[in-house]
Formats: structure tokens, C-alpha cells, sequence
């Protein structure tokens, strides 16, 4: 059961990661701040990505210390509880720089398991 969930938590994660890089095509980051949409849909998927997150087994997280585990699920705290003060720049850090590299560390996972 345990292993069943990982795997749908890594493809909810990957999904969720893919969404944000169609969300970013043919934009910067001064266009992501004029855009309530943009952001609102980036940052709800940065939501997903934490929810995942923590659903993983401490089992399967132990096994790919790897991954930034405890940065994503951070961020999702982040972005949820701080939702008025959500510094963009962060943001779109972390979907132009993070989730790229977050992607090409969790989708051999899936491949392989």
C-alpha cells in the first residue's frame, strides 16, 4: 500500500511540476507579477507539490535523501500560511530554477520503481 502511494504522490509531484512549467512558457518573471492568474496557479501547484510531499513514507524519503524533501514540503507551508506576504521573487525562483531540477531527480524514480 505503502509503495502504491509513493508512486502517486511522485506523479501527483510531477504533474504538478510540469503544470508550473507550461504556467512560465513565454513569460518573465515582471510578467509572473503582473498576473494574479499566473501566480495564483503557480502557487496553488507549489501547494500540490508540498501535499505530495508529505504524504511520501518516511521510508521512501530516507531511501533518496537526495531529494529536497523537506524544502518542498517548507515551501508549501510557506506559500499556504503566508499567502498575503508570498515574496514573488522566491516563487519564481522556484519555479524557474527548482522545479526543473526537482523533475529530472523524481521522474527516474518513477521510471525505476
Amino acid at each position: 500500500m505503502s509503495a502504491n502511494r509513493d508512486m502517486a504522490s511522485l506523479l501527483d509531484i510531477v504533474q504538478a511540476g510540469e503544470m508550473i512549467q507550461r504556467y512560465l512558457t513565454g513569460i518573465d518573471s515582471e510578467e509572473l507579477a503582473a498576473s494574479d492568474e499566473k501566480q495564483a496557479a503557480i502557487i496553488y501547484r507549489i501547494i500540490v507539490i508540498g501535499e505530495a510531499t508529505k504524504r511520501i513514507s518516511s521510508e521512501f524519503r530516507a531511501e533518496h535523501p537526495e531529494i529536497p524533501w523537506k524544502d518542498m514540503a517548507g515551501m508549501r507551508d510557506w506559500v499556504s500560511h503566508a499567502y498575503d506576504r508570498v515574496n514573488l521573487d522566491i516563487v519564481w525562483d522556484v519555479a524557474q530554477n527548482k522545479i526543473p531540477q526537482l523533475l529530472v531527480q523524481i521522474k527516474p524514480l518513477i521510471a525505476n520503481d
